[in-house]
C-alpha cells in the first residue's frame, strides 16, 4: 500500500510539475498552492492543519483534496468570516462542524471564538494558511490570519503561507488606522488599501512585533511565480459573496464605507458593492430593491424597499481599475445628499475607517483633496515600512 501510495503522489506532483512549468512559459500567474514542490517536503510526516475557504484552489481542485490525495495527514481546517464554503453573509457568525466530502472536523474562527484556542492547535505541527485576500484592511481574512499566526506563536507550531496575487496589490491609499479604534476590521496601523499580499503581510506582522506580547510565529511562505505588483490579476474564484467580479472587488475600498452609514451598497442585489442608495435618496434616475439572496444576503439592508441610488456598475471598466486611489466624491455627495444628516453614520463607520477622523472631516465639509492630504504623512510612513516585506516587483 505504501509503495502504490508513492506511485501516486509521485504521479500527481509531476502532473503539477508540468502545468505549473506550462504557466511560467506563458507568463501566467502560478500561485503558492501551485507550487506543491516547494512545500510538500515541509509536511512530511506531520500533523497539519488548513486555514481555507472555496478560493483555496489549485486550478480546478481544492487545496484539500490535492493534499489528502497526496498522502498529507491533515488533521482539521480552520474557515474564516463566508465559512469553509464561502457561502455565510458577512457578519454571519458559524458553528464548528464535520466536512461531509472528508470527514474533517471544520473549526470556525468566525463564531465563538476568532482566535484558535488552545485546544484546537493540540496535537498540531504546521497550520498552512491559503486563502485569497484583496488587499484591503477592513477585509477580514487577514485579521483571522493574524489570530492564527498568534496561536501557532504561542503554541510552537510551524506557519505557512501559500501565497496569492492580491487583485489591488498595484497602489497604496487611504487613511491609516489608529491603534485606538483596532477591531476585527481593521487591527494593524496600514492605510485601508495595503497593497502586499498575504505573505507580503504575514511577513510584516512578525517583523513589527504586532502580535500578542510581541510574539513571533515560525512564518515560512511559498511565492507566485509571475507575479509583481504591477500585475492585473484577475480573480478565477469570487473570493466572498457579494465581490462577484473584479469591478466589485475594484470598488470595494471606496464602497466599503457605507457599511458604516445609513446607506445600502446594493446587498441583496445583483450588483453589491457596484451601487449605492437609500429610499430617501433624492430621485437619481436609477434605483434597486433589495431582496433575499440566499448565501450571499439573507436579510439585506432595507429588504423589499425601492432605494434611489448611484449605479457605478456603467463607469469604465478602465477607469475604475486604474484609478489606482480611493473614491471619496461618493461618500461625501451621499452625505450632503442626505436630508438627515444627524442619522447618516452609525458607529461602525470609524472602525472601517480607522478613527474619527473621516467621519469628521465629511460633517465639516472638508473637500477631497483637503482629506486626501490629511492621510500623505501616514501613507509614506507605511511605504517605508512596507517596503521592507515585499517579495515581489514593487509597482513603483
Amino acid at each position: 500500500m505504501k509503495n502504490r501510495n508513492d506511485i501516486i503522489i509521485r504521479v500527481f506532483a509531476v502532473m503539477l510539475f508540468v502545468i505549473m512549468w506550462q504557466g511560467i512559459l506563458t507568463g501566467q500567474v502560478i500561485t503558492g498552492a501551485a507550487r506543491t514542490g516547494e512545500y510538500l517536503p515541509l509536511l512530511s510526516g506531520k500533523k497539519v492543519a488548513v486555514v481555507a475557504n472555496h478560493t483555496s484552489m489549485i486550478w480546478e481542485t481544492h487545496l484539500v483534496d490535492s493534499l489528502l490525495s497526496l498522502g498529507v495527514d491533515i488533521k482539521k481546517i480552520f474557515s474564516p468570516e463566508h465559512g469553509f464554503g464561502g457561502t455565510a453573509d458577512a457578519g454571519e457568525h458559524l458553528e464548528d462542524y464535520l466536512d461531509k466530502q472528508t470527514g474533517l472536523p471544520v473549526i470556525s474562527l468566525y463564531g465563538s471564538h476568532r482566535k484558535p484556542v488552545d485546544k484546537d492547535m493540540e496535537g498540531l505541527d504546521v497550520v498552512l494558511f491559503d486563502i485569497q485576500d484583496i488587499g484591503v484592511r477592513f477585509y477580514t481574512y487577514i485579521s483571522t490570519m493574524h489570530y492564527v499566526m498568534e496561536a501557532c506563536a504561542e503554541n510552537k507550531v510551524d506557519f505557512i503561507v501559500l501565497d496569492r496575487p492580491n487583485p489591488n496589490g498595484f497602489y497604496v491609499d487611504g487613511p491609516a488606522l489608529d491603534t485606538a479604534w483596532r477591531s476585527f476590521v481593521g487591527m494593524h496601523p496600514v492605510p485601508v488599501v495595503h497593497g502586499m499580499t498575504v505573505a507580503e503581510y504575514a511577513r510584516m506582522i512578525n517583523g513589527e512585533g504586532w502580535l500578542k506580547d510581541s510574539l513571533t510565529c515560525n512564518l515560512k511562505y511559498v511565492k507566485c511565480e509571475n507575479y509583481t505588483h504591477k500585475t492585473y490579476y484577475e480573480l478565477p474564484v469570487k473570493p466572498s459573496p457579494n465581490l462577484p467580479d473584479l469591478r466589485s472587488v475594484y470598488l470595494y475600498p471606496s464602497l466599503c464605507f457605507f457599511e458604516g452609514t445609513c446607506m445600502s451598497v446594493g446587498r441583496g442585489t445583483d450588483l453589491p458593492f457596484q451601487i449605492f442608495g437609500h429610499p430617501d435618496y433624492p430621485d437619481t434616475g436609477s434605483s434597486f430593491t433589495p431582496r433575499s439572496i440566499e448565501g450571499a444576503a439573507t436579510n439585506p439592508k432595507y429588504i423589499g424597499e425601492i432605494c434611489n441610488g448611484v449605479d457605478l456598475s456603467h463607469i469604465p471598466f478602465e477607469f475604475v481599475r486604474d484609478n489606482r486611489r480611493l473614491v471619496l466624491d461618493w461618500l461625501i455627495d451621499a452625505y450632503n445628499s442626505m436630508e438627515n444628516k444627524e442619522d447618516f453614520f452609525n458607529a461602525y463607520f470609524d472602525k472601517l475607517a480607522g478613527s474619527s477622523d473621516l467621519r469628521e472631516q465629511v460633517i465639516a465639509g472638508k473637500n477631497k483633496w483637503v482629506i486626501r492630504a490629511s492621510w500623505k504623512k501616514d501613507i509614506e510612513a507605511f511605504k517605508i515600512i512596507r517596503k521592507k516585506y515585499l517579495l515581489y516587483k514593487d509597482f513603483e
